[in-house]
């Protein structure tokens, strides 16, 4: 006596699978594979040597890596700039300020947090060549507001407040400057604004302030910053489940609540909790990023799950520049193809 046996019969033609007498083929082309690390690493590598983008920029170090460690990384153009070299990033301090005060609040943003950090108060006119001391003695004692209440050097003052920009987007430093002051920072100098931001972010996070501004005063390298980006990969800040919330519109030829962005006419991206959401409908990613003047260039992809920079310094400015070249690398790492 024989058992009636059910059998599953699994037809096999040239690119398809079939599973059942009766089920819909699948294209072995419809499941994507993952994109195997040594295939990132040559396509991000020869993109950073040798996209038109890149050469541009030259010299420059780049890096890409993950929660626990750099993937790849290379010097380009020489050996200028390594992981370790020390540099001011700019307005890379955005990000490092942003996520300070997330976490000196626990996640829980206050309105007024939320519209400094998303630069809609109102402060137009803060230099950030204004608190820039030369001298030892001047630049240890200048505080961050001491920086926010000198003289603008092309008119005003760094504190001047414009009621018309009040819920607009408005690119500049004074936004930051205003909220640390109200956070308690207001007596701080370089050092002591060091210890404080440290003392949320960690200690591993290592960088020191050039001048007392949020904005733009950090000094770092590309082997430092890249302690911050792993920790917000790790979700060790609270930062990293606000990445691109509360974002707001920042290009005045398309958005009505924007009046300035350093970012080209023909880009649309939006701003977040101080960092950039790549987010332009034509060209746009959805990375997050904060290029700072003079080529600093962070980012973390839109699925949190590596980040990247581009280290350099430019004394003629060049943020725009490296994340160009930052966000080819970026998709030649994530496809897997040279760009």
């Amino acid at each position: 006596m024989f058992k009636k046996m059910m059998i599953r019969c699994v037809l096999s033609i040239p690119g398809v699978l079939l599973f059942g007498a009766n089920a819909a083929p699948v294209t072995a082309s419809a499941v994507s594979p993952p994109v195997a690390t040594f295939l990132r690493i040559h396509a991000a590598t020869q993109t950073a040597q040798n996209n038109a983008a890149c050469t541009a920029i030259q010299p420059f170090y780049w890096e890409i890596g993950n929660q626990t460690e750099a993937l790849a990384s290379g010097s380009v153009g020489g050996r200028t700039y390594t992981a370790d070299t020390l540099m001011p990033i700019a307005s890379a301090s955005k990000w490092i300020f942003g996520a300070y005060v997330v976490q000196a609040r626990q996640g829980q943003l206050s309105d007024e947090d939320i519209a400094a950090l998303t630069m809609t108060t109102g402060y137009t006119n803060f230099s950030n060549t204004s608190c820039v001391r030369i001298l030892p003695g001047s630049r240890d004692s200048e505080t961050v507001g001491n920086c926010f209440r000198t003289d603008n050097p092309k008119g005003g003052n760094n504190s001047d407040y414009d009621t018309n920009a009040l819920g607009k987007f408005y690119y500049n430093g004074g936004h930051f400057q205003k909220l640390a002051i109200d956070l308690g920072l207001g007596a701080d100098n370089n050092a002591a604004l060091q210890h404080d931001v440290q003392m949320y972010l960690g200690t591993d996070v290592v960088f020191t302030y050039g001048s007392p501004q949020l904005a733009g005063g950090v000094n770092t390298s590309a082997n430092n910053y890249a302690v911050f980006l792993r920790k917000i990969l790790n979700k060790q800040l609270y930062i990293s489940d606000l990445l691109g919330t509360h974002a707001v519109c920042t290009n005045p030829k398309t958005c009505a609540t924007a009046l300035y962005t350093p970012v080209p006419a023909d880009l649309s991206w939006n701003y977040s909790l101080g960092h950039w959401v790549e987010s332009d409908p034509a060209s746009g990613d959805g990375a997050f990023s904060s290029a700072g003047a003079f080529g600093f260039y962070p980012w973390i992809d839109k699925t949190k799950t590596f980040y990247g920079i581009v280290a350099r310094k430019d004394s003629s400015g060049g943020g725009h520049d490296s994340a160009v070249c930052g966000g080819l690398i970026r998709k030649a790492w994530m496809s897997g193809r040279v760009q």
